[in-house]
């Protein structure tokens, strides 16, 4: 975080990039702790879950809790939390306007301004506002954008990428392969690769 800031060096855009998906990871952590399986002690499970959304965004916990298993409860209709019949920027919008809270904006501001004492500015610009609102538009295109856009013939109202492990690694730890997820969410992010592919199954994108 004191590195010295050159927009010519190739590494710059890397490690924003490496900063993103770690983020991205820490948000997943604390989403394998809202269904139980970071530990099986339910404290420790909570703790990670409650230390993950802090560092995240300043979420509160139970409140993430609530909203996703409502998302997993009522998936793809008015009640469910993430979608949004709408095109990708309004959705988005909308997404995160309803996990948003005008507390968490203070609490950053404060930890921002607090942080600027030991770390440049442009250096907490750039790898850690920005790499967490790209891990935002990561997490909502590949884990809710995606496997959820359109009319779907299966239970979960899902679909899942084309198995590559690598990609799907890469892309959202797995979370592509959103089907299995709402079909075996006792599942760590880890074991998502393993899980039995979705049957065939096809996606009414409306126009």
């Amino acid at each position: 975080m004191r590195w010295q800031v050159n927009f010519a060096n190739p590494l710059l855009y890397l490690f924003v990039l490496v900063q993103m998906h770690l983020y991205t990871g820490l948000f997943i952590t604390a989403h394998d702790a809202m269904h139980g399986t970071v530990a099986p002690n339910v404290k420790l499970n909570n703790l990670v879950g409650y230390i993950c959304t802090f560092l995240y965004a300043s979420f509160w916990y139970p409140q993430l809790y609530t909203k996703h298993h409502k998302h997993h409860s009522h998936v793809h209709t008015d009640e469910d939390p993430d979608y949004h019949n709408g095109k990708f920027f309004a959705w988005y919008v909308q997404f995160i306007r309803n996990y948003l809270s005008i507390w968490q904006i203070v609490v950053m501001a404060i930890l921002f301004n607090v942080f600027k004492l030991w770390v440049p500015q442009p250096n907490l610009i750039l790898f850690w506002v920005v790499p967490s609102l790209l891990s935002t538009l990561q997490l909502f295109y590949f884990g809710t954008y995606l496997p959820h856009k359109g009319e779907h013939d299966n239970k979960h109202q899902s679909r899942s990428f084309r198995r590559n492990h690598f990609l799907a690694f890469f892309s959202c730890y797995f979370f592509g392969y959103h089907y299995e997820h709402h079909d075996a969410p006792w599942l760590p992010w880890w074991k998502l690769w393993r899980a039995q592919e979705p049957p065939g199954q096809t996606v009414r994108r409306k126009a």
